[in-house]
């Protein structure tokens, strides 16, 4: 092997060898370490003009201690930083959070995946916190019972432990505040606490503090808990035989997707969930009759929680069994065709505003003098259903956290932001599970103090067919615009 001497800028490299066998190329990567000067920045000058990386080294002559000439820029010294790094286990934990972009996982107390999961859906809420900081420590009077009140400040105190750890919380306090109010969820079965059902512990929870969130006035726009979660129907009650006819109203926390062999999406089951078969006395008749309640939504939350009936008792074997059959769901749900004609005339003038909104987004002319338009300053989350925070809700909220309706509109079209799944064959066994969107935009999967990132692509996958996880549970946010 040859050597040779390179000249470069004022310095000089005696004695460099070439492997001869090898391409020039990798005489360049050797110059690169002695000067600096990356390979396709050099320009080597040897018989009949410049170096190149392919070429043959018996054609160019090159001889014992000839001196090569070199000419090139050396990439930038990148200096040192000034402050060292900062290690994510460094920062305080409050700091982790705002990095991580989401809040700690709960540990397991002994089958208590139902609570575990229906928490962490909830906390995903952030008028519902805000809410619950607002709660007073003696309670709001004396109408309140005391286990109510303890439940509350258990579930105000596990969301600000959520909120400020990156470590898994012990949520023993909120669990024994929860059976002492609920005897149900402490059975025992040979000395160990029973799984339970955690939509029964997500309907109780709502429950507890729907009556302790609520202004002393007592005023059903001061209920936090209604104002973010409550459904209020209409339902037209028939009888065939008598031609009796009566309307009826009520509101609920959640809507039911009821499922059959005709049920392959989520919209068919609400539909089959809205309409029911009911038996009670026929003043006309005399007797008992068969009377068909037909229901249509006559108010929306800003918060649609939606549960599929998969679970029915089976006398056989004395337990509630699960209906494992597939139901797809939707990122988007619209519930439009589901309201009564009087709500529906109300959300026409938001969801132009929406449209236009979005055409505008991409790029679309929508007539920028139509009426719709004029005077209304829209302000429109992302129309994909981006963010969980307020900040991408555009809900004004109240100082004690109850949702404010002013200046804002809904538009009966949800973002799916909360899924609580199960994976078994019957509700008291199996596994739940919370698959969260963050503000971030980010999914994550909350299996008790193991949290998982998810695609949002997959999180649709959820719905049934087999023995993994399925949906039980759907949350959805309001998508509302300015006015």
């Amino acid at each position: 092997m040859p050597t040779v001497s390179v000249k470069w800028q004022k310095e000089l490299f005696p004695a460099v060898e070439i492997d001869t066998s090898q391409p020039p190329f990798v005489f360049k990567c050797q110059l690169y370490d002695l000067t600096g000067v990356p390979p396709e920045r050099q320009k080597i000058m040897v018989k009949g003009g410049l170096l190149k990386d392919d070429a043959d080294w018996s054609t160019l002559g090159v001889k014992e201690g000839q001196r090569l000439m070199m000419m090139g820029t050396a990439d930038e010294i990148v200096k040192a930083p000034e402050k060292g790094p900062v290690f994510m286990e460094d920062l305080p934990e409050e700091e982790q959070v705002v990095s991580l972009g989401h809040g700690a996982g709960l540990i397991n107390l002994e089958n208590t995946c139902y609570m575990n999961s229906t928490v962490q859906c909830l906390h995903s809420v952030p008028e519902l916190k805000s809410a619950l900081i607002g709660y007073p420590p003696t309670g709001r009077g004396s109408g309140l019972d005391q286990s109510s009140h303890l439940l509350t400040c258990a579930t105000r105190d596990l969301f600000n432990d959520l909120d400020k750890s990156v470590k898994p919380v012990k949520p023993m306090q909120f669990w024994m505040v929860l059976r002492k109010k609920y005897p149900q969820f402490g059975q025992l079965h040979n000395g160990v606490f029973m799984q339970q059902d955690a939509e029964e512990c997500w309907t109780q929870l709502l429950y507890t503090l729907s009556q302790s969130l609520i202004s002393p006035d007592s005023s059903e726009s001061s209920n936090t808990v209604k104002a973010l979660f409550g459904v209020d129907l209409v339902s037209r009650v028939h009888c065939q035989e008598s031609g009796e006819e009566s309307s009826e109203t009520e509101s609920v926390y959640s809507l039911k997707c009821h499922i059959s062999q005709e049920v392959n999406h989520l919209h068919d089951g609400l539909k089959h969930g809205l309409k029911s078969e009911l038996e009670k006395a026929s003043p006309s008749l005399g007797r008992s009759a068969i009377y068909l309640k037909e229901s249509r939504i006559n108010g929306l939350p800003r918060y649609l929680t939606i549960q599929f009936v998969r679970f029915f008792w089976k006398r056989e074997s004395n337990q509630k069994a699960k209906i494992l059959r597939k139901v797809d769901y939707p990122l988007e749900l619209d519930v439009y065709d589901l309201c009564s004609d009087e709500l529906r005339k109300k959300l026409e003038a938001p969801r132009q505003i929406l449209r236009n909104a979005e055409g505008t987004k991409l790029g679309l002319k929508t007539g920028e003098g139509s009426s719709a338009q004029k005077g209304n300053d829209v302000n429109m989350p992302d129309a994909k259903g981006a963010s969980n925070g307020s900040e991408g809700s555009s809900v004004a909220t109240s100082h004690d956290g109850a949702p404010s309706d002013k200046d804002t509109q809904l538009t009966g079209i949800y973002d799916l932001v909360a899924v609580l799944t199960h994976k078994g064959r019957s509700a008291d066994s199996g596994h739940y599970v919370a698959w969260v969107k963050q503000e971030n935009g980010k999914w994550i999967e909350y299996d008790d103090d193991s949290l998982i990132l998810q695609r949002e692509e997959d999180i649709t996958k959820l719905s049934g067919g087999g023995d993994w996880h399925m949906a039980y549970i759907c949350m959805y946010k309001a998508r509302v615009v300015s006015m």
